[in-house]
């Protein structure tokens, strides 16, 4: 069965509305070592402080933002925008395309009534959207041996 994105046009348009970096509940945001060490170079703190103030690690040992105020990303500002925006991670970087999203028609619909964006502008080509799923997949997929 082909995912939902290769069987439907996604029609996606940010509208900078900051709700995707709002994170109730159970939803982290997942780093790689290098992409916490950019953010790190980016805010110019000392590896120790920086480990302190923004990671966290989960019981799996996966490494995550530490959440900021009211649920919401700590790198969000107050005008809403993203303060590492040029070094953001992998996650932020492709969402809404990430494999349980845009793979699933009612996942895609759900993740709509949070996002304003989704279902709006132009159709994003199913070669972007195949390329960030992938890279999602190669990134948080942990292979099994």
């Amino acid at each position: 069965m082909k995912p939902f994105y290769e069987t439907h046009a996604l029609h996606f348009s940010c509208t900078s509305c900051g709700r995707c970096c709002e994170t109730p509940g159970e939803y982290f945001v997942f780093l790689t070592a290098a992409e916490a060490e950019q953010i790190r170079a980016r805010v110019r703190l000392s590896r120790s402080w920086f480990r302190r103030r923004y990671l966290r690690r989960l019981g799996e040992g996966q490494l995550v933002l530490a959440p900021g105020q009211d649920d919401r990303c700590i790198f969000l500002d107050d005008q809403k925008r993203c303060s590492i925006y040029p070094v953001r991670p992998l996650q932020c970087r492709t969402y809404p395309f990430w494999p349980e999203t845009a793979g699933n028609k009612r996942a895609w619909h759900r993740e709509g009534r949070r996002c304003e964006g989704i279902d709006r502008g132009e159709a994003v080509p199913v070669g972007k959207i195949r390329r960030a799923v992938n890279a999602c997949l190669a990134q948080y997929c942990v292979k099994s041996s």
